[in-house]
C-alpha cells in the first residue's frame, strides 16, 4: 500500500469499525497511511546489521531464512506456481522457494515496490545488495557461497510476473494471475498485519489469501507480534495489528487453514533499532484443506 509522510494515525484506526461501511473507511484510512513509503529508508532499516548480521546465530534474518529454507525443502511444500503475497521492496522471501517451483508470482499494493523489484529482476540494481543474503541460503543448502550468482539467475528465471495486489479484497489478484485451480503455495512477509486496521481485517484478509490458494497447498507466513507501528520512511509512523499467539493461530483457523508449524523467534534487546516497536516474529507454515 502507499503513505504521505509524517502524518497523526487517522482517527479512524483508533475505533474497532462496526460496520461494513465503517470498516472500508478504516482500510481507506490504511491506504492513506502509506502514502510517502520509502523502500529504500525501509530496506535500510530492517535489512541491515544488527538485524541482518549473518555471523550471529540470533540475528532476526538469518533465522527467517533458516525458516524458509527448512519449509521449501521438506518435501511437502511443492508444486508448479509459488506466489508471495505482499513482497514490499524485498526479496529474501523467495530465495529458497525459487529452486522449488517453476514460476514465482510477487506483488505488492505499492508502485514503488514494484518498481525497485522489478529494477533487480531486470538489471541487478537496488537499494540494497541482495548478495550477503543468496550467498547466506546457498550456504543452507550446502552449497558454496559463490554459487550465488547461480541463484540469483535462477531466481530472475522463475519469476514471472511482478503484480499489484490488495489483500483487502475477495480477489486480490486479477483474474488469470494464478491457475484457475489456485497457487500451489503462497508466502507471504509481515504484509497483513501491517495493512490492516485491526484484527478483523486482519482475519478477512487471510480469507482472502485463501481464493489464490489451492486446496491442499501450503501457506507459509512470517508476521510480527506485539508490534504497533513501524517506519515506513524517516518519521512515517505506519499502524500495526498488534498480533499475539493465540489471536494469529485463531485467525488462521477461522480463514480455514491447518496450522502444522508455529515458531516463534524472540526479539533480542540490541535489535531494537527504534523503526518499530516489535517484540517478536512468528513463522507459521500452514495448509489449506
Amino acid at each position: 500500500m502507499a503513505g504521505e509522510g509524517k502524518e497523526e494515525v487517522p482517527v479512524e484506526l483508533r475505533e474497532q469499525p462496526k460496520r461494513e461501511e465503517d470498516s472500508e473507511a478504516a482500510v481507506d484510512a490504511m491506504r492513506v497511511c502509506y502514502r510517502g513509503f520509502d523502500p529504500a529508508a525501509y530496506l535500510q532499516f530492517n535489512y541491515t546489521p544488527p538485524r541482518a548480521d549473518f555471523q550471529r546465530a540470533d540475528s532476526i534474518v538469518p533465522w527467517k531464512l533458516t525458516c524458509l529454507h527448512r519449509a521449501f525443502t521438506e518435501g511437502d511444500v511443492r508444486g508448479e506456481v509459488l506466489v508471495d503475497v505482499g513482497s514490499g521492496p524485498t526479496l529474501y522471501q523467495v530465495m529458497s522457494g525459487c529452486e522449488v517451483f517453476g514460476r514465482v508470482v510477487l506483488t505488492d499494493f505499492l508502485e514503488v515496490n514494484r518498481r525497485e523489484l522489478q529494477r533487480w529482476l531486470k538489471d541487478g540494481a537496488s537499494s540494497l545488495d541482495w548478495t550477503p543474503y543468496l550467498e547466506y541460503v546457498c550456504k543452507l543448502e550446502g552449497r558454496r557461497p559463490s554459487a550465488s550468482s547461480e541463484k540469483a539467475a535462477r531466481l530472475r528465471s522463475v519469476v514471472s510476473d511482478v503484480l499489484p495486489i490488495d489483500v483487502h479484497r475477495k480477489c486480490p489478484l486479477t483474474p488469470g494471475a494464478v491457475p484457475t485451480c489456485g497457487a500451489d503455495c503462497l508466502v507471504s512477509c509481515f504484509c497483513l498485519e501491517s495493512v490492516s486496521p485491526d484484527l478483523a481485517a486482519f482475519t478477512r484478509a487471510l480469507g482472502h489469501m485463501s481464493s489464490l490458494l489451492r486446496p491442499g497447498g501450503h501457506l507459509l507466513l512470517i508476521g510480527a507480534l506485539g508490534e504497533s507501528y513501524y517506519l515506513g520512511a524517516p518519521g512515517l509512523r505506519i499502524p500495526v495489528v498488534p498480533l499475539d499467539e493465540v489471536q494469529l493461530c485463531a485467525s488462521l483457523r477461522g480463514s480455514g487453514y491447518q496450522l502444522l508449524q508455529l515458531s516463534i523467534y524472540t526479539l533480542p534487546a540490541d535489535m531494537s533499532v527504534g523503526v518499530d516497536d516489535v517484540t517478536g516474529v512468528f513463522f507459521v507454515k500452514a495448509r489449506k484443506p
